[in-house]
């Protein structure tokens, strides 16, 4: 079986499209959704914030901080002209995120820092863990979807 990038070669444009799209549309409301939770409750959030192995100052940056380059990043998402910025911004949020995660399964904390809110607090460390993965596989396709697709175009012009 050929490597799974030789499919590339044979994806027509609504393919392209109609993946990039949900791909992007999956972004939005994991970061939209994060963002807002945290915010519509925030004495909670902040307490958690507050109850990280960090310095106090950057708890506190960290508290507002968090979810408006959430926000920031589901806004880069919604335009053509920033959607690049904004896959690369998740992807590398999500890594931060998941390394975080692996920090607190080695128990590298002396106490389980805090946990997140909404539907995504219900799940384990492990599974959330594994949530994160599949969005940065997400990410990282849809990077390589968009270098792909500039450089095909490259090669017919």
């Amino acid at each position: 079986m050929a490597p799974w990038h030789y499919y590339l070669y044979f994806m027509n444009a609504r393919q392209y499209i109609a993946i990039r799209t949900i791909i992007n549309f999956l972004l939005i409301l994991l970061w939209t959704y994060a963002a807002v939770s945290k915010l519509a409750d925030y004495e909670t959030s902040r307490g958690q914030m507050l109850n990280q192995a960090l310095p106090e100052w950057l708890e506190e940056i960290l508290v507002w901080g968090v979810p408006a380059v959430e926000l920031f990043t589901a806004a880069l998402l919604l335009f053509n002209r920033t959607k690049f910025y904004g896959t690369i911004l998740s992807l590398f949020l999500l890594i931060c995120f998941s390394a975080y995660i692996a920090l607190v399964q080695f128990n590298y904390f002396d106490y389980v820092p805090c946990s997140c809110g909404g539907i995504i607090g219900s799940l384990s460390w492990e599974q959330h863990f594994v949530f994160n993965l599949v969005f940065i596989v997400m990410a990282a396709s849809a990077i390589l979807l968009e270098n792909h697709r500039s450089l095909s175009f490259k090669k017919l012009h």
